[in-house]
């Protein structure tokens, strides 16, 4: 738990393709005390997906209800299946005292921003087009079509970068889940989440001076 009480919100964005969901679930699992937040989507579960794992996989019309009730701290429809955090999980896991990644598009950072919610934003590049492009035909789930569209949707993405308060290149992946690990472990150590261990360790000397 952060000296602070409640936990930290780190926002990181991507292009499709570019590494972003692997790259936190290998942060959570280095990382104690961070918890990876579980989007509620209405597409479909692709092969070897597991509910409540990967996603929350429900219908779009309890999708919809959800958007009605204003469950979602943010959602968006990502070529055309729909995506959303919600807020109840999200908020429970802060009061807990637990740090969450949302992992989520530019788009919906600027939904959770909005709301004037503090967080610290974390936007991934690939290497280069061209390697977001190979990877993309890579992960062979795509049609010709779907990877056309991921691109040009990537070539406006890209330019959201400063926006965010820290970016990360994904050109191998054990380095650049370092540079993550080292991003969450520099926002822990700010005055203001350490303060209150901070003025413990302060009032043990005595009237300030060293004894």
């Amino acid at each position: 738990m952060s000296n602070s009480g409640r936990g930290l919100l780190f926002i990181v964005s991507a292009p499709s393709g570019t590494g972003k969901t692997t790259l936190v679930e290998r942060l959570v699992q280095l990382v104690p005390n961070l918890r990876m937040s579980r989007s509620y989507t209405s597409r479909p579960a692709r092969a070897g997906e597991q509910n409540g794992v990967d996603y929350n996989f429900i219908s779009r019309e309890r999708f919809d209800a959800m958007v009605g009730d204003g469950a979602f701290l943010e959602w968006a429809d990502v070529f055309g299946h729909c995506y959303g955090t919600s807020a109840a999980d999200t908020d429970t896991l802060l009061s807990q005292g637990h740090d969450v990644v949302l992992v989520i598009d530019v788009q919906g950072a600027r939904q959770v921003r909005s709301r004037g919610i503090e967080t610290v934003g974390v936007f991934v590049l690939p290497p280069s087009a061209s390697v977001l492009e190979q990877r993309l035909r890579g992960r062979s789930k795509d049609s010709e079509e779907q990877i056309r569209r991921r691109l040009e949707v990537a070539c406006r993405e890209v330019h959201e970068f400063s926006g965010y308060e820290y970016v990360v290149v994904n050109d191998e992946l054990d380095a650049a889940v370092d540079r993550m690990a080292a991003i969450v472990l520099a926002e822990r150590a700010r005055v203001k989440m350490m303060r209150r261990r901070a003025e413990e360790i302060i009032g043990t000397f005595a009237d300030g001076k060293d004894t």
